[in-house]
């Protein structure tokens, strides 16, 4: 459940100095912003901001966006990253249908989707964030060697992200119905509010771990 609308949210955005504005001058000129030449990573739907605040600081030598499209939801990740002692942290007050507006070609090393909106209605599968419409978006913003990694509880999800996957060329490196008793798969795993929460209902949790497959990469598809 999203949070409800916080008066002056909007507003803080604009003057929080954590947020970037007009992400989309920012299109192929990331290394210059942030100053560095490091690998830039995205979490897309970033919530509340616990995942990517741990994540940013256990790797110093990675930057890293978040991309977040409800003010409410971003002032709490905001709360967060202003008491950590890190510079490789933003975030985007962002849709992530506009993705390649944001990012160049090959420019993103690495997204990460945790426990997205399953929109459970048919008619809504091209907004879940691993159709294949929104694999397309990926595709052209990924380094070569670039990779999604996703994770939710959510079976059936799952299944039609391991799908779409499959129908748009990408090859599957890592899958698991059961993170936390995976000892490869759930080694560094840093839990997000919703895994924490999920877990303790006794849910498992599915981890798929991504990339655009090599020989169709940059290929028309048939």
């Amino acid at each position: 459940m999203r949070l409800r609308n916080i008066p002056g949210a909007e507003e803080d955005m604009q003057k929080n100095p954590f947020v970037v504005k007009a992400p989309e001058e920012k299109k192929g000129q990331w290394r210059e912003f942030f100053g560095n030449d490091r690998p830039l990573s995205l979490e897309i739907g970033c919530g509340k901001g616990r995942f990517l605040s741990e994540l940013s600081i256990r790797n110093p030598q990675v930057n890293f966006i978040g991309i977040e499209k409800f003010s409410s939801v971003l002032l709490r990740a905001l709360e967060k990253r202003a008491e950590l002692p890190c510079e490789n942290l933003y975030y985007l007050r962002f849709d992530a249908e506009g993705i390649e507006s944001c990012f160049a070609p090959s420019e993103v090393s690495r997204i990460y989707l945790n426990f997205s909106d399953p929109w459970p209605k048919a008619r809504h599968h091209k907004r879940r964030l691993t159709s294949r419409e929104f694999l397309s978006r990926y595709e052209k913003i990924l380094a070569p060697e670039g990779v999604v990694e996703f994770k939710t509880d959510n079976v059936k999800l799952f299944d039609f992200s391991l799908e779409e996957a499959e129908e748009s060329g990408w090859e599957i490196l890592a899958a698991t119905r059961d993170l936390h008793r995976d000892p490869v798969m759930r080694e560094g795993n840093i839990m997000t509010e919703y895994e924490e929460k999920f877990s303790l209902l006794g849910n498992r949790i599915c981890k798929l771990v991504m990339r655009p497959g090599r020989k169709l990469k940059g290929e028309p598809k048939e």
